[in-house]
């Protein structure tokens, strides 16, 4: 369901760099530009409307699942742990919902 790896998503563009903002606001940038640039740029003819650089459905997969470990990950470093249980669910929630889709992407490699 998009609704919901776009939450996770979304998720991962706040917490990520609210985690590291506390090592480095340099750190903190560079995630978001790595957690937002390399999906814009990098995707699976078919899965997006405009492709700017095509690549397999493997690497689609690859960049989705950095996408949620990131937020995982930086939930449970940054905030409260109701809130990462909370993302952790939702997490665990996209990951069953996208099933069908790596399956189609798989099948374009």
């Amino acid at each position: 369901m998009p609704a919901l790896r776009f939450a996770a998503e979304l998720v991962a563009w706040a917490a990520t760099p609210w985690a590291l903002s506390k090592y480095s606001w340099l750190l903190a940038v560079l995630a978001v530009m790595v957690l937002i640039g390399l999906p814009t740029v990098f995707s699976t003819p078919g899965d997006k409307a405009q492709v700017i650089i095509p690549v397999s459905g493997t690497v689609t997969i690859l960049l989705v699942l950095l996408q949620l470990a990131a937020a995982v990950i930086a939930a449970w470093s940054a905030w409260p742990s109701c809130a990462a249980v909370l993302v952790s669910l939702l997490v665990a929630t996209t990951l069953a919902t996208e099933r069908n889709r790596w399956r189609w992407l798989l099948s374009t490699d």
